[in-house]
């Protein structure tokens, strides 16, 4: 286990899961290893967390420091506490761990949770109640359907452009703010009339095209993967005009039109436009090191 730790720290710090048509350690692991989201996300945190600290290498060698506690451990660890720290985890059980990283980093504010479960085991709770935590924030329980769950699934996917990671709170809030200006359009308390809409340009994206991209494409990602398959992401989720670039005369239409999540549709426009040019367009320097260490298929 630490030897494949040591090698998945290697394998994550070049980044190589992106050569793999992949978005992320986490998904290279549990879809192409095959691994539980679970046992996934301890050796994600693991390979992390030893890029910053090679001092916990020789504690996992030797079986000193469990996996079951680095996601603990990450959590507190820092450079300028990690020789005072670090020993504290040693010959420690996941539980064992929480409590030294709660005492270690106690709460200093009311957690934000979420607690969501089957109606089965919710029998005990009212239908809807909630319980103050400070003098702004509450918690609120509901009991739910799994038609629910699946709703909130698909509404964070939609939001992951705006609420990019988004707790179910931040979700939800975003939601009922459209609702309540979509209510408010409707009962005409807007603040300007709508403007007539002119005809659409011949390179347009219609909504029409957009619709029959969205259904043919199973609202997923499709870059390929060299393992076969597609990315498949759902996640901030672009329509990238696949065979010619729209810079490049390419047409809105739905054979030259496929979806990708973000960090595939900024890789095929370096792909075709180059590093140097789309920089000065990329916030983020992790998604320019990410596409500068991939080569793939030509695509626009």
């Amino acid at each position: 286990m630490a030897e494949f730790l040591v090698a998945l720290s290697e394998f994550d710090r070049q980044r190589a899961w992106v050569d793999l048509g992949y978005p992320s350690l986490f998904d290279f692991l549990h879809r192409e290893l095959g691994m539980s989201r679970g046992a996934a996300h301890y050796r994600k945190t693991a390979a992390e967390l030893m890029q910053k600290f090679p001092e916990i290498v020789e504690p996992l060698r030797d079986g000193r420091l469990c996996i079951t506690s680095i996601v603990q451990l990450a959590k507190v660890l820092t450079p300028e506490n990690c020789r005072e720290v670090l020993p504290q985890f040693f010959q420690r059980s996941k539980l064992e761990a929480m409590a030294i990283a709660a005492e270690l980093q106690p709460a200093t504010a009311a957690p934000h949770r979420d607690v969501l479960t089957s109606p089965a085991v919710t029998t005990s709770l009212p239908r809807d109640s909630w319980e103050p935590l400070t003098g702004k924030l509450s918690r609120l329980h509901i009991t739910v359907s799994d038609e629910f769950l699946a709703k909130l699934q698909a509404t964070r996917e939609a939001l992951s452009h705006t609420v990019p990671g988004g707790s179910t709170a931040a979700v939800l809030e975003t939601a009922m703010d459209l609702v309540l200006k979509e209510h408010a359009r409707r009962k005409g308390v807007v603040k300007r009339p709508r403007k007539i809409a002119r005809p659409a340009k011949s390179d347009t994206l219609t909504a029409k095209v957009k619709r029959e991209v969205w259904a043919r494409d199973g609202r997923r990602c499709q870059w390929p993967l060299d393992s076969g398959g597609i990315c498949g992401s759902t996640s901030r989720v672009e329509f990238d005009h696949s065979l010619t670039p729209r810079a490049r005369g390419g047409p809105s239409t739905a054979d030259n039109i496929r979806l990708l999540c973000r960090m595939h549709n900024d890789l095929a426009a370096r792909q075709a436009f180059g590093d140097d040019w789309m920089d000065q367009f990329t916030r983020n320097p992790r998604e320019v090191a990410s596409a500068r260490l991939t080569q793939g298929p030509p695509s626009g």
